[in-house]
């Protein structure tokens, strides 16, 4: 039975989140006091007493869920077989997999956090989920939009039925009109504040790109799925490369899930806030156990 340990992105954060932790074990604790100093500021008390308003701006959002992610996974005896996380869970995932350090990680989880925020600002756009509609239908509506000049691509994989899609604002409301024409049994503009994993992505990318580049990785203890190319990764010098990659291209969790079952992951094991991923696995194969830890 091989153990694939998996990691959430954004959008799983709750007002409270890891205060139990703190509370209950002397290991979480040294680590959100390590955290609250390299961040330079109190992440612990924003997360433990922040409202849910404080908590959704993405410079916050993508350090606390990785605090989480990876505090809980390190106050357990996990010994994964294979890692992989959503977006912003493949930092957790490669801290679990010893490729990154904790501290390291922070940093970037941080930078890849204000360089995101920063190109939101820079270019206003958003997301939508698309749902019950085939990925190819999807894919070319998008090019076609794409192709009129309104940037709409397809970003995020998540499992069977459920695509969705990343560009400027007009060129997701346009996109939505003709995907539910077509056949979509929902096309829902998500609450998040920029396109993500899209081409708008471009100057947080390079941002990042610098900080990757010039932070040490590690030989990983075992493979990771990376959201860009779906396959088993173990090599840091491709790790890296893909990491750079990750922010404008999309994520293939559906991809990654099955290359996961086809390499033999039995049990998935989602470590951090909440339970999506537990519920997407499920969808996309039916026959592995999915859990919390």
């Amino acid at each position: 039975m091989k153990k694939a340990y998996i990691f959430p992105g954004q959008g799983s954060q709750f007002p409270g989140m890891g205060k139990d932790l703190y509370e209950s074990s002397s290991i979480a604790k040294q680590l959100f006091e390590q955290a609250n100093d390299i961040l330079a500021f109190k992440i612990s008390d924003v997360m433990f007493s922040g409202t849910e308003e404080e908590l959704k701006q993405t410079k916050i959002t993508q350090p606390a869920i990785f605090l989480h992610s990876v505090i809980l996974f390190k106050t357990k005896e996990a010994y994964p077989d294979m890692v992989a996380g959503h977006s912003l869970g493949e930092f957790s995932a490669l801290v679990a997999n010893n490729a990154l350090g904790f501290e390291d990680a922070l940093r970037l989880v941080s930078k890849r956090a204000l360089a995101m925020q920063k190109a939101c600002e820079m270019n206003p756009s958003t997301m939508a989920a698309i749902l019950n509609l085939d990925d190819k239908i999807v894919e070319d509506i998008c090019k076609e939009i794409t192709a009129s000049g309104h940037v709409v691509v397809a970003a995020n994989y998540n499992c069977p039925g459920q695509l969705v899609i990343s560009g400027s604002i007009e060129g997701i409301n346009i996109a939505c009109e003709k995907l539910k024409a077509a056949g979509a049994k929902r096309a829902l503009v998500l609450p998040v504040g920029g396109a993500f994993h899209s081409p708008l992505m471009e100057p947080a990318r390079v941002e990042l790109e610098a900080a990757i580049n010039s932070t040490n990785f590690n030989q990983p203890t075992c493979p990771v799925y990376q959201n860009v190319t779906a396959n088993a990764v173990s090599d840091p010098t491709a790790i890296k490369k893909n990491l750079i990659m990750q922010l404008t291209a999309p994520v293939k969790w559906t991809q990654s899930v099955q290359q996961m079952t086809a390499d033999g992951a039995t049990q998935y094991i989602e470590c951090g806030p909440g339970k999506v991923l537990q519920g997407l696995v499920k969808k996309i194969s039916q026959t592995a156990e999915a859990l919390s830890i």
